[in-house]
């Protein structure tokens, strides 16, 4: 993809960032912190928490579950102690699946 060409997000993708971006606007304004305060305790400038707060899809995923979890938004159900439970598992999974995937590359016989 060149520099120049935007990308493109699927519809489902851009509705929960712009969902996510809204509820942390919200729990922000109803912890009463400016968005100066937020940015300030997540180590980004006052502009990045006005993209995510927009649901800006560029926005780094790991400033945006910080934000998340700075305002109280718990990011998985699971209760944050059950979290590494869960990454073990998944983590589990992974040794048991093949380091990569190969596609096998279809013969067509077209000699009728």
């Amino acid at each position: 993809m060149s520099k120049s060409a935007k990308r493109t997000y699927s519809a489902y993708s851009s509705d929960a960032m712009h969902l996510l971006g809204a509820t942390i606007r919200a729990e922000r304004k109803t912890k009463k912190m400016s968005q100066q305060e937020l940015a300030e305790r997540a180590g980004v400038a006052r502009s990045v928490i006005q993209r995510v707060e927009k649901g800006d899809m560029t926005c780094g995923v790991g400033i945006v579950f910080e934000v998340a979890h700075i305002v109280g938004i718990p990011l998985f159900s699971a209760e944050p102690s059950r979290l590494a439970h869960h990454i073990r598992q998944v983590e589990d999974k992974l040794t048991l699946l093949p380091k990569t995937i190969h596609k096998k590359k279809k013969v067509i016989n077209d000699d009728f």
